[in-house]
């Protein structure tokens, strides 16, 4: 599946209960850690004061709760497709036992079945709004980069790291950019 060209910029929800335990959290409706709720807080000092086209999250409170925090000021738009990755027995469980990527977990999500659902997803969002910003999970921007750059191993991307996607202008690539101060 390929990915419209359109720009976006995407950015990890805030800190949640089972990042700071260092827990699976996948399709886990974990909420917000007191520090989670403090970067979103934060963020809205760069995320906030921009008027995106759409301001997309899935259906999982960490992201809603982001999203309430970093633009306050925006309509916020749940999309059930833009869900991490469901792990199955492994929900809960420490990070430290999570597997590779291409191995269903038991009673998880396949990555294919995963992969495909958010390029479904992103396609949706691209093909209606000029730059959205999208409020995801660790495991939407590893299918991003899979999409990409051929692989979802790369490093873990920060909570509330915002990162502008733009096709690149001379290729069939991609120019992503970490945001760092003033966007815009």
């Amino acid at each position: 599946m390929t990915l419209i060209k359109k720009p976006f910029v995407f950015a990890r929800h805030a800190q949640s209960t089972y990042n700071a335990a260092h827990l699976i959290g996948g399709s886990t409706d974990s909420p917000l850690s007191n520090v989670g709720i403090q970067q979103a807080q934060n963020a809205a000092e760069r995320l906030g004061l921009i008027i995106w086209s759409a301001v997309f999250t899935s259906t999982l409170k960490r992201t809603q709760q982001t999203a309430f925090y970093a633009v306050p000021k925006q309509e916020v738009i749940p999309h059930a497709q833009l869900t991490e990755r469901h792990w199955g027995d492994l929900e809960g469980c420490s990070i430290d036992l999570q597997t590779p990527y291409e191995i269903t977990p038991p009673n998880g999500e396949s990555w294919q079945v995963f992969e495909d659902r958010i390029i479904g997803a992103l396609n949706d969002i691209l093909g209606q709004y000029e730059k959205p910003l999208i409020i995801a999970h660790s495991g939407v921007y590893r299918v991003l980069n899979k999409v990409i750059n051929g692989t979802p191993y790369c490093p873990r991307v920060d909570n509330l790291t915002p990162i502008f996607f733009e096709p690149s202008q001379n290729d069939n690539g991609w120019s992503i950019t970490p945001i760092k101060g003033k966007f815009l």
